[in-house]
């Protein structure tokens, strides 16, 4: 078990990606805390507006952001993109500046370094 004093800030962050509903990113949530490789998963409801193929456009979407540790954003990546129903989907990364460390502690002893895809 993580002990809070032990938890840095920079060693967990969020993995986040805008998908076309909620049915998508709730199958997404599921997958990545059943296989430990998010710690907490949030849903919200926005819209966006941006240009995509020469045409400017506005749709309803749902953000995922994943609570993650920094080592596995890498493997948190690969595995929304091959669940990801977008030809080019957003997922970016960004570890945490400062944070609450027992929150960062339990982030740590949420998640499981040693994944395997379809482990759960």
């Amino acid at each position: 078990m993580a002990k809070p004093e032990d938890s840095k800030p920079e060693d967990g962050g969020v993995v986040s990606t805008a998908l076309p509903n909620r049915n998508e990113a709730r199958r997404i949530a599921r997958l990545l805390l059943a296989e430990k490789l998010a710690a907490c998963v949030q849903l919200l409801d926005i819209e966006s507006h941006y240009v995509w193929k020469g045409e400017t456009l506005a749709e309803p979407e749902v953000m995922l952001l994943a609570k993650t540790r920094t080592a596995l954003f890498e493997t948190v990546i690969a595995r929304i993109k091959a669940l990801h129903p977008f030809e080019l989907p957003e997922i970016v990364a960004q570890p945490f500046a400062e944070g609450f460390a027992p929150y960062l502690a339990w982030i740590a002893d949420s998640t499981d370094l040693e994944h395997r895809p379809g482990k759960v």
